[in-house]
C-alpha cells in the first residue's frame, strides 16, 4: 500500500475505528476494536501510526497496512485513557487517564517511563510546544503543569471549583492556553514564561462559549497565520470558531444532529473536522462555515478523529 498524504481516521462507540480519504468521504480500511470503546485518536508525526486510547490500554496500529491487529500496545493504565499524544520527534508518547494518572511511554522500549499522580481523573493532556512541559486537566477541576526537566508539578490552577476540565489546548508559538469545561466556559491565560524555565498563568480571557458542555477547545494552527482562532465543540450540537483577537464569535458551524464530541484542524487551518454522536464526521470550509464532506459509515456515536495532512518531520 502507498502512504496517503492524509491520514484521516475516526473512532465510534460501535467498537470500529475507520480510516477515510478525505476527499471522496470513501472509508477503505474498517479495523475491529472489540476491546474497549476508543476514546481518543492521534496519528504519529511520521504518519506510520494511529494511538487509539481505550480502556485501559493504548494501542498503535499501522497507516499503512491491511492488517487488523495492533502493532503495539501499551498498558499500566488502570481505567479509561482519556488523552494521547506525541513528542514532535515521536520519541515518546503522553497520556492521561481515568485512573488520575498522567504517563510518558519510550516509545522504543514501550514501556512507562514515568507517571505523574493527578488525584483526580485526567480528562485532557497537551504538550507544551517547549516539548518540557505537559498541562493536565481533570475531572475535579484541577489545571497542573509537569516539567520533564524537572520531574514535579510546577503549577496547579482551578478556575472553577468542582468544574470538570473538560479539554486544554495551547497555541503553537506557547503564548496562550486555552481550559473549557463542562459550564460551557473557556478560560484564557497568556503564557509567561519569567527568568527560569517555568511557565506562568496570566488571566487574559473568560469566554462563556455554550450553554452545553465543550467537549473539545481547539486553538488553530501555526499555517494558518496571520488568523488565529479558537474552535469549541459542544453538546448543543455546534462547533463555535472564535477569533482569538478580541474572542468574537466568527462564525457557528451548524449541521450535527447530537453533541459534537472532537475536532481538529488542517494543517493550513482551512478545514475542521468534527466528530459526533450523530455517527457521522464532517468536514468543514472555515472560510464559509459550510460542511463540503460527511463522511457516513459508523453505526453508534462518532466520538474522535484524527487528521494529519502535513508534512513528515524531515528526518535530522
Amino acid at each position: 500500500m502507498t502512504q496517503p498524504s492524509v491520514i484521516l481516521a475516526t473512532a465510534s462507540y460501535d467498537h470500529t475505528i475507520r480510516f477515510w480519504e478525505a476527499k471522496s468521504g470513501r472509508c477503505y480500511r474498517t479495523i475491529q476494536y472489540p476491546d474497549s470503546q476508543v476514546n481518543r485518536l492521534e496519528i504519529t508525526p511520521d504518519k506510520r501510526q494511529l494511538a487509539a486510547a481505550g480502556n485501559p490500554h493504548i494501542r498503535l496500529f499501522d497507516v499503512n497496512s491491511s492488517t487488523t491487529q495492533p502493532a503495539r500496545s501499551f498498558d499500566s493504565h488502570t481505567n479509561n485513557v482519556m488523552a494521547v499524544g506525541f513528542q514532535c520527534d515521536g520519541k515518546w508518547m503522553y497520556s492521561g487517564s481515568e485512573d488520575g494518572t498522567v504517563k510518558i511511554w519510550d516509545m522504543r522500549a514501550r514501556e512507562c517511563q514515568r507517571e505523574y499522580e493527578s488525584r483526580a481523573a485526567v480528562n485532557t493532556v497537551v504538550l507544551h510546544p517547549n516539548q518540557t512541559e505537559l498541562i493536565s486537566g481533570d475531572q475535579n477541576g484541577n489545571i497542573r503543569v509537569w516539567d520533564l526537566t524537572a520531574n514535579s508539578c510546577s503549577c496547579e490552577l482551578v478556575p472553577e471549583v468542582d468544574t470538570a476540565v473538560r479539554s486544554l489546548t495551547v497555541m503553537w508559538d506557547g503564548s496562550l492556553v486555552v481550559a473549557a469545561n463542562n459550564h460551557g466556559t473557556c478560560y484564557v491565560w497568556r503564557l509567561l514564561r519569567g527568568n527560569q524555565t517555568m511557565t506562568n498563568f496570566e488571566p487574559l480571557h473568560k469566554l462563556q462559549a455554550h450553554d452545553g458542555y465543550i467537549l473539545k477547545c481547539l486553538l488553530s494552527p501555526e499555517f494558518c497565520e496571520p488568523h488565529r482562532y479558537l474552535a469549541t465543540a459542544s453538546s448543543d450540537h455546534t462547533v463555535k470558531i472564535w477569533n482569538v483577537d478580541g474572542f468574537t464569535l466568527e462564525k457557528t458551524l451548524v449541521g450535527h444532529q447530537r453533541w459534537v464530541w472532537d475536532c481538529v484542524f488542517s494543517v493550513d487551518g482551512a478545514y475542521l473536522i468534527t466528530a459526533s454522536s450523530d455517527t457521522t464526521a464532517r468536514l468543514w470550509s472555515m472560510s464559509n462555515g459550510q460542511d463540503i464532506k460527511v463522511y457516513q459509515g459508523h453505526h453508534k456515536a462518532t466520538v474522535c478523529c484524527a487528521l494529519h495532512d502535513g508534512a513528515e518531520p524531515s528526518a535530522a
